[in-house]
Formats: structure tokens, C-alpha cells, sequence
């Protein structure tokens, strides 16, 4: 973004990675080339989702963004401040963390990465599927964040702030924690009007894309 320090994305630009041998793909190369294009202007750090788990190095050395651990802590204008994709903090989900334990195990990753291009795209579409189906027997209770989850990572890492995504319930929340006021930030998803935050001295605002 024109003027901005720094740029972060904290997972789930795509709908689905497969691989970056995946960047060849006509989406892939445009989204590819904007990152590029971003990021010869100011740092553009990029974390996994549960939909691009699958971004690796070679991702990094052609678009030039920097790969981020989850969580990060970093500091923003003097704020010490927890970035997560956020699907660790929904704990109560237990058929989603074992599904996210499995496609995070580096054995399971290499042997998917083994297959052809095709068969891995067509895996994606099946797991993609899969999910919403789940979606559908699931509360929104049970996908959303769990309190006691949040409350042991603002005391885990001691930040008053924290930011993430991957419940697509935007909103700002406000823990009480030890006595302590944190404050959280939901992003929002990009299948409607999307949008961002923007984080400067003055402190944090939503904007619509």
C-alpha cells in the first residue's frame, strides 16, 4: 500500500496453494507479480493459512516477501503486538486441529508435494469440499475462537494487542486479562467487499478494500 511500513498477510491470500510449483498458474503468477510489485516498495511479510500451508521458499524469492512464523511478535509503533493466522486460537474444533496437525507434519506435506501438479489441484478441490461440508454440522460456537485459548496466548507472549484472521467475524474485542485491558482484531475475508487494518501511532482502524 502507497506509504505504508510494511505489509502483512496473515494467511489465506489463497483459496488454495498446492505447491509453488503452482506459480506457473495463470491466478497464481498475477497475484504473484502484484506481490512482487509490492514488495520492491516496502517489506511484505507473508504467514501460512489453512488454505496455503503449502507456500514455501521459492514463493519468497520470486515474489521477495519474507515468510513469518505463527504466532509473530512484532513491534508496531511502539505496541508489542501477537500476529496469528487464528486457527490455533479454536480449540474447540478438535476435527479441524487434527486435520491441521496432519497437513502441517512435513512427511505428510513431502509426499503430497510428490504427486503431479493435476492430482494435487484435484486434491484441493476434494478437501475444499470436505470442509464446508463439515461447516454444515459444525456451530459457529464450535469454529470460532475459544476464550480460554486467547487468554493463554495474551499471557503467553505478553502483548496487549493481537491481530488475526480465519473466523471471517471481524470485529474488535476487549480482554480483561489479569486485570489488564488487550485488546483483539478479527480480519475480515475477501469474498465480499473485503478489507484491512491499518495500524499507525494513532492506533488501529478498519478500512473496506
Amino acid at each position: 500500500m502507497p506509504g505504508a511500513d510494511a505489509l502483512y498477510i496473515l494467511g489465506d491470500l489463497f483459496e488454495s496453494w498446492v505447491g509453488d510449483d503452482g506459480l506457473e498458474l495463470p491466478f497464481n503468477a498475477r497475484i504473484a507479480g502484484d506481490l512482487a510489485r509490492a514488495a520492491r516498495a516496502t517489506p511484505v511479510y507473508f504467514m501460512h493459512g489453512n488454505r496455503d500451508f503449502l507456500v514455501a521458499r521459492r514463493f519468497a524469492e520470486e515474489t521477495g516477501v519474507e515468510l513469518l512464523e505463527d504466532p509473530a511478535l512484532v513491534d508496531l509503533y511502539g505496541t508489542r503486538t501477537l500476529l496469528m493466522h487464528g486457527d490455533t486460537l479454536c480449540t474447540a474444533d478438535t476435527q479441524y486441529q487434527a486435520f491441521r496437525a496432519q497437513v502441517r507434519n512435513p512427511a505428510w506435506q513431502q509426499a503430497v508435494l510428490a504427486r503431479p501438479l493435476e492430482q494435487r489441484i484435484a486434491m484441493a478441490q476434494g478437501l475444499r469440499g470436505q470442509s464446508e461440508g463439515a461447516k454444515q454440522d459444525k456451530s459457529m460456537e464450535i469454529m470460532d475462537v475459544t476464550v480460554d485459548a486467547v487468554l493463554d496466548a495474551y499471557r503467553k507472549h505478553e502483548a496487549p494487542l493481537m491481530i488475526h484472521g480465519h473466523t471471517h467475524r471481524p470485529m474488535r474485542h476487549v480482554h480483561d486479562v489479569g486485570g489488564r485491558q488487550c485488546v483483539r482484531w478479527v480480519l475480515p475475508d475477501w469474498y465480499g467487499a473485503g478489507g484491512y487494518l491499518e495500524v499507525s501511532a494513532s492506533g488501529v482502524r478498519a478500512l473496506s478494500a
